[in-house]
């Protein structure tokens, strides 16, 4: 037997000229010229272009078919590991505690309240009712008005991140006001429920405008429009309920305006205007702001506060001050206490303090582990609530009495297939990368392992936006592992893993420090004795995805399989189109080739697209959504062609569509898993040489 023919993309290509430099693109084609109109409603997809990918899926489908038992015996070992009929902590709120909870077989959740102490379930929204007939449905957010009439939910029926807002009144459970169209994901009501803030997604899918409408339906008033191309919206209110909030941001510079909470329509006011490379985060501690910020060279943050009406830069004195290493990752304010998070080394750990300043740190003790911090609905409590895990040990939530100092394991999550940590090993090495930085590895695997390079070995790696990869519990995880697989997953920089320094050693002109970790990191696994050349699987998503294209340039000897899901590979391309919903806003992570010589030729020279050239490639599964605003569908298609007709091997090459998602792959719980399970069955069909046998 032999693999299937792959499609043979037509070559149509197109010269482009930008600032006295010129490249071919032989495959732009692909990109449908009516993209806008595609993420709105993916049958308008050109039919040439719908052709290509569907026999794309039908020849990744053909090459994968004698893994489909693999695959279905990995989705159900995962699916195994899910509890059906689970259910979050209630979060207290005045008179009623709300929750989400799964009912068994559910796709999606219901989203319900009951009296504070138990009582007759009330149920909000049932998404599960609601998505019927849909092929994705994904709630963003949902949320109540303080005086729990009312209850609004954000949903995205196609991928496209365009939202409809809708709202219900409990009372009744019937909606009001009619449905919000265009709307980005986030939302919040004013403190006192009378009014409703959203923001509006432009043609280009970009968020551009803040409206204010009756919360019960009525005219929309523009409160808040943005110039910039470059800035992301958001709005909120702060702990206190004293103000609401707009933040206006990207990766580098941030600012906030502010709107009274006693005066819901009044216009409003900056705090701080926008300095690039100044981020600020604030919110109000009942007599005083406090602020996070990288201001005045505080590269890993600190915190300041303001008794000022309006806390402009001028009236800030610091509180917390900054400390190298040391990364303030955030804050939460209560009405006795701030908790803040930090990071140190990749490790996380929360510090509570009162209002006189004395403050404690809730400290634990494994080598690898993941904390976050949920803040609740109450400002007047003295509880606070957060969520523990490490590779080995399955969520646990705790409310903290901050106070007593109190822990209450309030719920451990539910392996229903069993878990027994005892049969694992979570592991941290660090990789010495070229220029001396020490690169932190996490690994998963069984404590009978063998550590003599025999063992499979899947790597993951992100590496930009300041994004960390949290040493987190997966039940996705532990069906390789349990096969003898170990997991590991390089720290590299770009994420802010070992503080904020770590992330701008990995942006714009040291992007390349992002790819050479993650070289370094293989590299020492293999000199340790726990993996071996060839036999190791790259994996990673979005700019994750800009990482495996990467490095499948530069070493592609190192691989056995890279899996690179919804990958930001035609970077060059992508940051030169100002159509596009992320390119403004991305300049400052990667620079802007429009205008800057020396950020064409650094993108041109890393852009994996661009860098595809003859080599013997090894296996790739590149996956993608039609309808992703994010990392449109067309970067992986491109990026398959070019790589099968350049590559100099016999390693099969894969391209997967899903034709009805967007960004985040299938909406479904389960759904989800089955794209997993192809990715992992992947790895193992590879890495196990499956394709040479074929």
């Amino acid at each position: 037997m032999s693999l299937p023919k792959p499609p043979a993309a037509p070559k149509r290509p197109v010269t482009l000229e930008q600032l006295g430099r010129t490249r071919t693109d032989d495959y732009a084609w692909m990109k449908d010229e009516n993209w806008q109109q595609v993420l709105r409603d993916p049958a308008a997809l050109r039919a040439d272009i719908r052709e290509h990918l569907t026999a794309e899926n039908a020849y990744t489908k053909a090459v994968l078919a004698g893994t489909e038992a693999l695959q279905a015996m990995l989705f159900a070992e995962m699916k195994g590991r899910i509890k059906e009929d689970d259910s979050t902590v209630p979060a207290p709120d005045g008179a009623f505690e709300y929750y989400v909870r799964y009912e068994t077989g559910a796709e999606h959740p219901i989203h319900a309240r009951r009296p504070r102490g138990g009582g007759e379930e009330q149920v909000l929204i049932d998404e599960s009712e609601l998505a019927k007939g849909k092929a994705y449905f994904h709630v963003g957010h949902a949320g109540h008005t303080r005086d729990h009439g009312l209850f609004a939910w954000a949903a995205d029926e196609q991928g496209s991140e365009y939202y409809t807002i809708r709202v219900k009144d409990l009372s009744t459970g019937q909606e009001v006001g009619g449905a919000i169209e265009s709307a980005y994901g986030d939302f919040t009501f004013s403190p006192d429920g009378a009014w409703l803030f959203w923001i509006w997604r432009d043609e280009n899918a970009r968020p551009s405008k803040v409206f204010r409408r009756p919360a019960r339906g009525g005219e929309d008033v523009l409160v808040y429009e943005e110039m910039d191309d470059g800035m992301f919206l958001g709005v909120g209110t702060t702990a206190d309920d004293a103000f609401i909030l707009i933040h206006v941001g990207n990766q580098e510079t941030t600012e906030l305006w502010l709107i009274p909470a006693s005066e819901p329509t009044a216009a409003p006011v900056v705090a701080e205007p926008r300095r690039t490379g100044v981020k600020y985060e604030l919110d109000h501690w009942t007599d005083r702001w406090v602020i996070r910020t990288n201001d005045d060279g505080a590269v890993d943050f600190k915190l300041c506060v303001s008794e000022a009406a309006v806390p402009a830069k001028a009236t800030w004195r610091d509180f917390v001050a900054h400390e190298p290493g040391r990364y303030i990752t955030g804050f939460a304010a209560y009405a006795g206490r701030l908790v803040r998070a930090e990071r140190v080394n990749a490790l996380d750990r929360l510090v509570v303090m009162d209002r006189a300043g004395a403050e404690h740190v809730v400290a634990f003790d494994e080598e690898a582990y993941a904390l976050h911090l949920e803040t609740g609905f109450e400002y007047e409590t003295t509880l606070t609530r957060f969520v523990y895990q490490s590779p080995t040990t399955p969520r646990q939530w705790f409310d903290y009495d901050m106070a007593s100092r109190q822990r209450t394991l309030r719920k451990t999550q539910e392996i229903p297939s069993g878990h027994d940590p005892a049969r694992y090993v979570a592991r941290r090495l660090h990789a010495r990368a070229a220029d001396g930085a020490e690169v932190p590895i996490t690994l998963l695997m069984l404590k009978d392992t063998p550590r003599d390079g025999s063992a499979p070995v899947l790597l993951y790696g992100y590496g930009s936006y300041g994004h960390a990869m949290e040493p987190s519990f997966s039940i996705r995880n532990l069906s390789l592992v349990d096969r003898g697989w170990i997991w590991a997953v390089a720290h590299v920089r770009g994420g802010s893993d070992k503080g904020w320094g770590w992330f701008l050693d990995g942006r714009r002109e040291k992007k390349a420090n992002t790819f050479t970790d993650f070289i370094a990191c293989a590299e020492h696994l293999i000199a340790e004795g726990y993996a071996t050349k060839g036999r190791i699987a790259a994996y990673g998503g979005s700019a994750g995805g800009m990482l495996m294209g990467a490095v499948a340039n530069l070493r592609p000897d190192l691989w056995g399989a890279i899996i690179a899901a919804v990958p930001f590979v035609d970077v060059l391309n992508t940051m030169s189109d100002t159509s596009l919903p992320l390119t403004p806003p991305e300049w400052p992570e990667w620079g802007n080739p429009i205008e800057d010589a020396d950020a064409y030729d650094r993108i041109a020279s890393y852009s994996p697209y661009d860098q595809v050239k003859a080599q013997a490639y090894p296996p790739v599964l590149a996956t993608g959504g039609l309808s992703d605003p994010r990392v449109t569908y067309w970067e992986p298609a491109k990026w398959v062609a070019k790589l099968r007709d350049h590559t100099t091997g016999e390693a099969p090459i894969l391209l997967k569509i899903n034709m009805e998602a967007g960004h985040g792959g299938a909406s479904g719980r389960f759904d989800f898993l089955k794209e997993i399970a192809l990715d992992y069955a992947f790895a193992i069909w590879a890495i196990e040489g499956g394709w040479k046998t074929a």
